[in-house]
């Protein structure tokens, strides 16, 4: 494939100090990068090398809600390892090579990941990634909040999952499910490198990035791969609970009342109530202000991150308002309450 992020130069250097430090800042803190020791992780049948080696280093990156994805051209043998105070509940790595390969390990297991093998790393793993002697090495790294995984595991059973999901360590991108995978994930990078600007709407980036999680979680084994068998039983959440919230995604912009979301679900206000309360820990309403709250702060986020035209991105109101918040006031309130900071702080920092 072309060079993917094209636009999104982060660092070209021959100090690997510079990759390391663009790395830590692309994946948002959430690792820690460093040179492997002299010898370590030294493959079979490879001559020893000094570590860091020279040559030329570039990172291309973009970050955005839920996920961060880098284009990685480099000789350096890396340790990645999860940063202490990272993103809340962890971060899965998907890492795709494009030429050349890359000796990994990562929970205890070693691959060689090529063109046709993809390698994953779960929440908590450490990795080491050395690229091999011969081509030049190019390699996509893809991270995704653990909390994404668990909505889409939530949204494909009726409920979250029991323990953390934690994938196979390898991907096998030439079979048909590790390449309906890899599809998924050159659409991402298609809609990131476009210049219309349709596709720089959070709502579609959002969508792709469900999809590509939800074909993750369906075509790689994973510690939970059970409950997702076509004949497994289901014993989420009941039909209209699940009307309900299909109908609150779907409007969520518009005003939206007790009533008239009873209706939706063809249940009474009481039993909707009932409902939620158990199921959910909380009432109908005040789930819709959470996930409108939780909306709007990844398009403040969103809006602008890519840097394109150097906008600063559309205003926090405007926003507000685009989710169906009427009392800014109130708004601001609430979302202090459950981010503990006010949107005017998130904006500060796209």
């Amino acid at each position: 494939m072309p060079t993917p992020l094209r636009d999104h130069l982060i660092t070209r250097s021959r100090n690997p100090a510079d990759l390391l430090d663009a790395a830590t800042r692309l994946f948002g803190g959430s690792i820690a990068t460093s040179p492997l020791e002299p010898m370590a992780l030294e493959p079979v049948g490879l001559e020893p090398m000094d570590t860091p080696r020279g040559g030329d280093h570039e990172l291309r990156g973009v970050a955005a809600p839920g996920f961060a994805v880098g284009y990685f051209v480099s000789p350096l043998d890396v340790r990645v390892t999860p940063a202490e105070g990272g993103v809340r509940g962890g971060s899965y790595f998907v890492n795709v090579g494009l030429s050349g390969a890359l000796s990994t390990s990562c929970g205890g297991r070693r691959a060689t990941l090529d063109e046709v093998t993809a390698g994953v790393a779960n929440p908590g793993d450490a990795q080491e990634l050395r690229p091999l002697p011969g081509r030049r090495t190019r390699f996509l790294g893809l991270r995704l909040d653990a909390a994404l995984v668990e909505r889409e595991f939530a949204t494909l059973t009726g409920h979250p999952p029991a323990s953390t999901v934690r994938f196979a360590p390898t991907l096998d991108l030439a079979g048909p499910e590790g390449r309906a995978v890899w599809l998924l994930v050159r659409s991402l990078l298609e809609q990131i490198d476009s210049a219309n600007p349709l596709f720089r709407r959070a709502e579609l980036r959002r969508g792709q990035l469900r999809c590509l999680v939800t074909a993750l979680l369906l075509a790689q084994p994973h510690s939970h791969t059970a409950e997702l068998r076509e004949d497994a039983p289901r014993p989420g959440h009941p039909r209209p609970l699940r009307a309900a919230l299909a109908y609150i995604d779907a409007n969520l912009a518009e005003p939206l009342s007790l009533g008239g979301i009873a209706d939706a679900a063809g249940c009474s206000p009481r039993t909707l109530s009932s409902a939620f309360r158990v199921r959910l820990g909380l009432s109908p309403m005040a789930y819709v202000r959470a996930l409108r709250l939780d909306r709007i702060r990844e398009d403040i986020l969103a809006s602008g991150a890519s840097g394109a035209s150097g906008a600063s991105g559309d205003p926090v109101g405007t926003i507000a308002y685009r989710w169906g918040v009427t009392h800014l006031g109130r708004f601001a309130a609430e979302y202090r309450a459950r981010f503990a900071e006010l949107p005017s702080a998130t904006a500060r920092r796209r």
